[in-house]
């Protein structure tokens, strides 16, 4: 007999996998032995009692043996060198999955990524937080793997329509991930896992006759009669073909300005923009767990707040318990602080974004700038923040409860943020319209969360890359550019997605348009 059932355990319980046959077993009041397969399903941290529970689903086969069991094999590819050839612009998720794509359809990928590969990535990821040098091609942003390997890899998303979210964990589980991501309900791999994903990614589409090339910034795109003919990159160096995924991320301006240049069409959409707020993990974990301290078979508690402010919504975004904060800056003369932790999320600071709809209405003193006025106000703030901070990648800072008051802070916590973090006057250094709903929030917050405005809590300056500010419009058909017949604008800088799963759905649907044009 299969059955499927969702009970509760202690955090014990549901940290020892062996036991759980025995406490599935307790509540069917039945034997354990009889339970000959249990599949594990869902999971997740029920802390809505003061009795902290994990909720598990699970299916069980009752007196039988299940026809098949999963496994988690890394598939294997047909020879796709001598295919169809289609450029891939972006070596992020949207851009990875997009590959892996049009090889299981016979197509030949090949990776254009401005970026380095994923090791040496890390190089330089150094030297921005021991000498504030930033790199402009190779930074948390821009290579191999795309922002989300070095931000942590959070894996959970609502945008469940564009695609199977199961067989995109299914994937990394396949190149390394832990079977952990196909059932909690907040997935995580953590920085310290993803890089060995990703590497085995490249090995899966190098050993199927797919290119990659690193350090290739695009330059140009090539186009005859209206149609995508390939890209140039900043060497010269051309690559052809009949269609190009462009899946460069958020924070790709560069390939904006040159779309622009060409005359295809660009247009402005809402985004998000504050600041980056640290409290004690400690804090956090007695106000969702309500204990202290925290029950060690207990995860480091999350949190997601959101509230609407004078028409806005004031959110939390990219919520990292037990983490750290980094510099995010892809050029000189600008702070982005971004949150990241790692597998363990043993750190005792708790960060996540809080920031502020922006929609283009809001902006129309920057209409003069067109479709770029987003950017505009993000380079703004960015250069406000650098500017403040000592022009460095030392980031301002102040306590929530003098941001709130509007006072500069005479001293500061400590904090995650290697680079280091300088007292200023953030409500004054953000726009107003940011500034302003912020501080109302973070009083609201405290009324969601008893303890959250507190003076151990600390925000940097700023959260500015939550998405792209342009979305790079695409026919919804055929997701080909509205004037670019074979230019498949995709992921997070196209407009259309927003972290790592959405993206590599996003790549999988362009990847699968690519199929039904070309392949014929």
């Amino acid at each position: 007999m299969r059955k499927e059932i969702e009970i509760a355990m202690t955090p014990k319980q549901a940290a020892d996998p062996s036991g759980w046959k025995t406490a599935f077993a307790h509540v069917l009041r039945i034997q354990p032995g009889r339970i000959k397969h249990l599949n594990p399903l869902q999971r997740s941290v029920d802390a809505r009692s003061s009795k902290v529970k994990v909720r598990m689903k699970a299916e069980l086969f009752i007196d039988e043996q299940p026809t098949e069991v999963r496994k988690f094999i890394r598939k294997s590819y047909n020879d796709v060198s001598r295919k169809i050839p289609v450029i891939v612009v972006g070596a992020g998720p949207a851009g990875l999955f997009a590959a892996l794509t049009l090889m299981e359809n016979g197509m030949k990928p090949i990776i254009i990524e401005r970026g380095k590969d994923v090791k040496a990535r890390k190089f330089d990821i150094a030297q921005i937080n021991r000498e504030h040098i930033v790199n402009p091609d190779s930074n948390y942003c821009f290579g191999e793997g795309g922002a989300g390997t070095y931000s942590d890899g959070k894996l959970y998303t609502r945008s469940t329509k564009r695609g199977n979210v199961s067989e995109i964990l299914a994937m990394l589980v396949s190149h390394g991930a832990d079977e952990d991501i196909l059932i909690d309900s907040h997935p995580h791999i953590g920085t310290d896992k993803l890089p060995a994903i990703i590497g085995a990614m490249r090995q899966t589409i190098l050993d199927a006759g797919g290119e990659m090339y690193f350090n290739r910034r695009i330059a140009d795109i090539i186009i005859q009669n209206g149609k995508v003919k390939g890209v140039e990159d900043k060497n010269g160096e051309r690559f052809e073909a009949q269609a190009v995924i462009l899946a460069t991320g958020h924070s790709a301006r560069d390939i904006y300005e040159l779309l622009h240049k060409k005359g295809l069409a660009l247009e402005a959409k809402s985004f998000a923009l504050g600041v980056r707020a640290e409290h004690p993990q400690a804090l956090i974990d007695s106000i969702q767990y309500h204990q202290s301290p925290r029950d060690p078979y207990l995860p480091a508690a999350p949190y997601s707040l959101v509230k609407q402010v004078e028409g806005r919504g004031v959110f939390s975004f990219c919520m990292c318990p037990g983490g750290i904060i980094v510099p995010a800056a892809t050029e000189a003369g600008q702070v982005v602080v971004n949150g990241m932790s790692n597998s363990r999320r043993n750190s005792p600071y708790a960060n996540s974004g809080i920031v502020v709809q922006i929609d283009p209405s809001d902006i129309a003193y920057l209409s003069e700038y067109g479709p770029f006025a987003g950017l505009e106000l993000q380079r703004r703030v960015e250069d406000a923040c650098w500017r403040a901070a000592g022009m460095n990648q030392s980031a301002p800072a102040q306590r929530i409860t003098d941001f709130t008051k509007g006072v500069v802070s005479s001293s500061l916590p400590g904090c995650s943020y290697n680079p280091g973090i300088v007292s200023a006057p953030l409500h004054e250094i953000l726009p107003p319209f940011v500034a302003g709903r912020l501080q109302e929030a973070f009083l609201q917050f405290d009324k969601m969360m008893n303890g959250y405005h507190s003076s151990e809590a600390v925000i940097l300056g700023t959260e500015s890359r939550t998405s792209s500010p342009i979305r790079i419009p695409r026919n919804p058909e055929t997701l080909e550019h509205i004037n670019l017949d074979g230019l498949y604008p995709c992921g997070e800088g196209a407009g259309y997605s927003g972290g790592i799963v959405s993206s590599a759905m996003d790549g999988v649907s362009c990847a699968q348009a690519v199929v039904r044009k070309y392949r014929k």
